[in-house]
């Protein structure tokens, strides 16, 4: 039976990567072995790479739940990062909206759609959490950048968590709607929607002098 570790790319395929090849495995063996029944070196034997590799690509097994999460994480921060220096308030939506539209819909997150079966329940809920705090981690340096505030500032961390709550509620409901799913696009937006007048509104009044 073939292994992760046997897609070697013929001529003319694409390359695959350590990365990829290590995802994959992880997948395979969390559906067959459980997640708590799967070993790092499991997966490094299925991947056929080494230990080191393992750790230059992810810091815990637990990683290998959220590693499209995570790469989403990546290019927000990014490009966050980028509009907080030249966009308005407002522009923080269009890039959590931009960045939902990159993601890779073929690949829903291990976490939210395959924890019961690989019986991952209690690590999916603590990663989870952590996966939750660094998108909000994000948004307080966006807020506290354009509402030239302090990243400690009240309405700040706010704002950044009830933005944080709102995009990992719409990919929760994305992740379980099943096969016939819409685009990831139009969960972030309508979750989004919910709390981000309120957050723009809060900034307004505080730039007219209100206090909370």
């Amino acid at each position: 039976m073939p292994t992760t570790a046997d897609h070697s790319p013929g001529v003319g395929r694409p390359k695959v990567s350590s990365r990829q090849l290590i995802e994959d495995a992880a997948a395979e063996l969390f559906v067959e072995n459980t997640y708590a029944g799967t070993t790092i070196d499991q997966i490094t034997r299925r991947s056929g790479v080494s230990r080191a590799t393992f750790f230059n690509y992810f810091g815990a097994k637990s990683d290998l739940l959220w590693f499209e999460v995570d790469r989403a994480i990546d290019s927000l921060r990014e490009a966050c990062a980028a509009a907080s220096a030249s966009g308005s308030l407002e522009s923080v939506r269009e890039v959590v909206l931009a960045v939902a539209g990159e993601f890779d819909e073929n690949r829903v997150p291990l976490a939210l759609t395959q924890s019961d079966v690989m019986g991952a329940g209690e690590d999916v809920a603590n990663s989870g959490l952590l996966r939750v705090a660094a998108q909000a981690d994000v948004y307080v340096d966006f807020f506290a950048a354009r509402g030239a505030r302090h990243r400690s500032d009240l309405l700040v961390r706010t704002a950044a968590n009830a933005l944080a709550g709102a995009v990992a509620a719409g990919w929760i409901t994305w992740a379980r709607a099943g096969i016939g799913r819409s685009p990831l696009t139009g969960y972030v937006a309508e979750s989004v929607d919910v709390v981000f007048p309120g957050i723009v509104a809060a900034f307004a009044g505080v730039d007219r002098g209100n206090t909370f």
